[in-house]
């Protein structure tokens, strides 16, 4: 038997996309979804059983924390059998992160996990927040002729462009176009019809899905700029509790050539710190091999982020931290492509 239509779960987490205007002090506060029909009529076109979750508290963007990616992969796996795809309702100023953190720990995926938010309250006049939900919820309950679904991945769906989640980062702060994936194309774009890219949208490996919440968090990130002291390089890179440190680097990874800094990288590298090197540039990766300065980070144990960006290292790092103790288990991971994050 078959199903008369597909059903998809609308998890809101907190965010602006779930705000409206109360008309007695004008203040913006969330909406009920269980009156989702009423705000967003055009949902009714579809031939999608669309239920509502919410969390309880509400979470703001800037308090993203793994915490909450933990209880929103659990929640998916309890309801992973009953639904056909997901939309997540989150803040846009963290939705890369998480994003990002979710295609790892959610192994194996076989259905859309689609993440969209909005600039505008979605009871504005002039939002965003009807189109990218509309367009989410589409996405998320559609499927191919054999009854897979389309987009098996974990996604961003923003301002028209479907983006590999953890390929994404948010780029403008006022602008509804604030996502980009500057180093792997959408997945998806919708115009009068929703153009799928099918040959770049991976599919699952027929393994049974499973969710992974064990995350080590002891992660620094070190941003390299001109007058960078010595001082803080060292309390980085040789913090007590730092297990790995990301080394967001000039260009093609390179990073000052002083004694020093050699020094310093080498000394936490001896210390068995996993150490990434990633780019600072929007578009491009790390190549260490190119110019002397990347390849003396490189020979002081510096591993490679390749196209990876800061979002999806940090995921990435937190979640083969937390399937090990052992260092080199993470290292030899690091540079492989897991979830499409990075292109080798």
């Amino acid at each position: 038997m078959t199903k008369d239509k597909a059903s998809v779960l609308l998890i809101y987490t907190g965010g602006t996309i779930g705000m409206k205007e109360d008309p007695a002090d004008q203040t913006l506060k969330p909406f009920d979804f269980g009156s989702l029909m009423q705000e967003v009529p055009e949902l009714r076109k579809f031939a999608i059983q669309i239920d509502s979750y919410t969390f309880d508290p509400l979470i703001d963007s800037s308090d993203i924390e793994p915490g909450m990616w933990k209880k929103l992969a659990d929640l998916i796996c309890s309801k992973y059998d009953s639904y056909d795809g997901f939309v997540v309702l989150h803040g846009t100023d963290t939705m890369s992160y998480s994003a990002s953190a979710l295609s790892f720990m959610l192994e194996n995926l076989g259905k859309p996990v689609i993440f969209t938010g909005s600039q505008l309250p979605i009871g504005l006049p002039r939002t965003d927040g009807k189109e990218n939900l509309i367009s989410s919820v589409e996405i998320a309950g559609s499927m191919e002729s054999d009854g897979s679904a389309t987009v098996p991945e974990v996604c961003i769906f923003f301002n028209d462009l479907l983006l590999r989640g953890n390929r994404s980062t948010k780029v403008d702060a006022g602008g509804f176009d604030a996502f980009r994936s500057p180093n792997f194309p959408p997945l998806a774009e919708a115009g009068i019809d929703i153009r799928y890219n099918r040959d770049l949208i991976r599919r699952p490996s027929g393994k049974p899905f499973s969710v992974s919440t064990d995350m080590d968090t002891a992660v620094s990130i070190l941003k390299v700029h001109p007058g960078i002291t010595e001082r803080v390089v060292e309390d980085i890179l040789l913090g007590r509790r730092t297990r790995a440190v990301i080394i967001e680097t000039y260009g093609c990874g390179n990073a000052p050539s002083r004694d020093w800094f050699l020094d310093i990288v080498r000394e936490s590298a001896s210390r068995g710190k996993i150490l990434l090197d990633v780019t600072q540039c929007l578009r491009g990766g790390v190549n260490m091999d190119l110019y002397a300065t990347g390849r003396a980070l490189k020979d002081a144990g510096v591993l490679s982020g390749g196209d990876i960006t800061t979002e999806s290292a940090l995921g990435k790092l937190f979640f083969l931290m937390g399937k090990s103790d052992d260092n080199e288990y993470v290292k030899a991971n690091l540079e492989a492509d897991l979830r499409g994050e990075i292109s080798l």
